[in-house]
């Protein structure tokens, strides 16, 4: 089959040919339709968050068509049209037992600990592959495996109660879903932070406040009506204290974006004064994916508002879409997408 690696830290994925996957006991093989393209994969391909080793096949947001099924699987799942839950974990381990199974002791990612999606097939266990509702399109589904159901995750650890106030930094992929998710549970006021008019443009068409991140966010926001939660989703420590600062007392900053740098926060003058909290927030639970699929069909969230472009599973078109996200550039999520054999779907 064709797919693009990470083969040397650095540089640009190379388009390989690897051996067709063939699934094993409790497994079902996919023919890839749909991969998003996530900011986490730039950072793989650049080095700014360490990998387990190259060659690589990122790509964790991924959808299509159960093609074959491994020893124990139903055949009947064979056409079923899924997306990919991108944790593959244990459900053994004192983690998984408790509720917070990305920390498995022995967890493996899609994209980054075992193959990713930017390929024709992967093989996963049947139970990562969840039923996509008749309403929501594949390429939806697809984004939705990261960028929606990381950032409802991420409201839910910040506590977000119906009549609270809501900003997000950062309005890409996960910064437009989530201002629809923080909508859909009931939040009274959204703003969205960039710099970037376009995506401003794209958060105020699904509700939100558009905030221009090159001036002062922090009286904007406050201007705006206050701040109980606050999302940064970029990873930049200025950002960071940013959303600690742009916090009524009470309020709660959730800290999801790859940073390498320190927040730089002074605890006594940023929290204990006003009796703010900074939570972190990573990746997300099984359960969260139904739910998040739920809201698409259910038409409280379009994800297919977050798709921007589309490229083939080519090298040069992905890296170059890649390029365009590391430089912050108008695209929110762009898809790879992948026909039955690979060809670019129409």
């Amino acid at each position: 089959m064709r797919a693009l690696q990470i083969t040397a830290v650095g540089s640009p994925l190379a388009a390989v040919t690897l051996s067709d996957p063939v699934p094993g006991p409790g497994e079902v093989l996919v023919g890839i339709e749909a991969a998003g393209i996530c900011r986490s994969d730039v950072h793989y391909r650049s080095g700014h968050r360490r990998i387990p080793g190259v060659p690589l096949v990122p790509g964790h947001e991924v959808a299509g068509s159960i093609t074959a099924v491994g020893a124990g699987i139903p055949p009947d799942r064979v056409g079923e049209r899924v997306c990919l839950h991108y944790l593959v974990t244990c459900g053994r381990c004192q983690a998984c037992r408790r509720g917070a199974e990305q920390f498995c002791a022995v967890g493996q990612m899609i994209g980054l600990d075992r193959q990713g999606g930017y390929a024709e097939a992967i093989a996963v266990p049947a139970g990562n592959a969840v039923p996509i509702p008749a309403s929501v399109t594949t390429e939806a589904a697809a984004v939705m495996m990261c960028s929606t159901v990381t950032v409802l995750h991420a409201l839910r650890r910040a506590g977000l109660r119906a009549g609270e106030r809501v900003a997000v930094i950062g309005a890409g992929g996960l910064g437009i879903s989530a201002v629809q998710v923080a909508v859909a549970l009931g939040a009274s006021r959204v703003c969205a932070v960039d710099v970037n008019p376009v995506k401003l443009a794209v958060a105020a068409r699904f509700g939100a406040i558009p905030i221009d991140g090159t001036t002062d966010v922090v009286g904007a926001l406050r201007a705006a009506g206050g701040v109980d939660v606050a999302l940064d989703l970029v990873g930049i420590a200025d950002l960071v204290r940013v959303a600690v600062s742009s916090l009524d007392p009470g309020g709660r900053a959730v800290a999801v974006g790859i940073t390498n740098e320190e927040y730089g926060l002074d605890p006594f003058r940023d929290l204990v004064l006003a009796e703010r909290s900074i939570i972190g927030s990573a990746d997300h639970l099984a359960g969260e994916v139904g739910e998040v699929l739920a809201m698409a069909a259910e038409g409280r969230i379009d994800v297919s508002g977050v798709i921007t472009a589309r490229v083939p599973l080519e090298a040069g078109a992905v890296n170059a879409a890649m390029d365009r996200l590391e430089g912050f550039g108008d695209e929110i999520r762009t898809v790879i997408t992948v026909g039955s054999r690979g060809a670019p779907a129409p």
